[in-house]
Formats: C-alpha cells, structure tokens, sequence
C-alpha cells in the first residue's frame, strides 16, 4: 500500500496509467501553419450547453500558440492513428509530419480519419496544478461512427478488443 510519501510524479503517473483514456488532437492554424498537441485528458462535460474539456500542462511551450485563437479542432483519435498520437506528443519536431488534415474557415483544424470532430471555443480556463483544465464549448460536430477510437494505457496507445 502507497503511504503519502509515495506521492511522487513518477508513482502517481503509474497509478493515473491504469486508467484507460481516449486520446485526442487539439489543432488550429496559426499564422498559415498547423498547430497542434494530442491529450488523453479528454472528458465531455455537458450536454446542454455543449462542453469538454481537456487539461494541459502548465510548461507546455505549443498551448500558449492556440489559447489565443476563436476556435480550435478537437480530433478523437482512432486506432489507426497511434503513430499519430506518438507524432502529435512529441516535444520535437513536425507534428504534423504524415497527417492529412483538414483545415475550416475557422481556422480549425482536424485529423482526417478519425472518430470524431469537434468544432470548439474556450469556454473558461481553470488552474489545476502543475496543469490547465480547458473547458470548451462545442459549437460543431461531425461523426466517424465506423472508426474504432484508440486508447492510452499504461502509457502506450492500444485498441479495443472486439
């Protein structure tokens, strides 16, 4: 049993990893190039009004590019898509690297493929930690039903079983 002094980083992100997620992409254009990072922090959050939310640490140097922006694409990422996730992670180099996307008036930006695309503005920011809660109001949606989602667990992306 973990006693308060096994509360370190390393041993809470072992203990969080246990718990399987959906992984996203958050992606926009900024200044005519594709910005973007991928969370498995994901959580809808209302219904009516329609909200998510994701979180992001706090030293991240690509959210400070998209806080700014009217709208932002939120990509729920499927199971073809793990290497895509690895790529949206990385601290280095094109993100974007091999992705089709596709970009709206908006300035939204989407991965081609996936389950689901959410259309979204930044409702509130919420401190939390060393992260930001990011509450997003949903203002578009568009639904991949045959796409199987991918899921992070215990720190590697994996896929249902049937």
């Amino acid at each position: 049993m973990m006693s308060p002094t096994d509360l370190t980083p390393t041993t809470l992100r072992e203990a969080f990893g246990h718990f399987p997620s959906g992984v996203i992409a958050i992606a926009a254009e900024v200044g005519g190039a594709r910005v973007g990072l991928a969370a498995s922090t994901f959580v809808p959050v209302s219904l009516d009004p329609p909200l998510v939310s994701f979180c992001v640490q706090n030293t991240s140097e690509t959210w400070p590019k998209l806080k700014g922006l009217p709208y932002l694409g939120i990509s729920v990422l499927g199971e073809a898509h793990d290497e895509a996730a690895r790529t949206l992670a990385a601290k280095t180099g094109d993100r974007f690297a091999g992705l089709e996307t596709v970009s709206r008036e908006s300035g939204a930006v989407f991965v081609a493929g996936t389950a689901v695309w959410l259309e979204s503005a930044i409702e509130q920011l919420v401190p939390a930690g060393d992260h930001t809660i990011v509450i997003l109001r949903v203002s578009d949606i568009t639904v991949h039903a045959d796409v199987p989602p991918i899921v992070f667990h215990r720190s590697t992306f994996r896929r249902l079983g049937a």
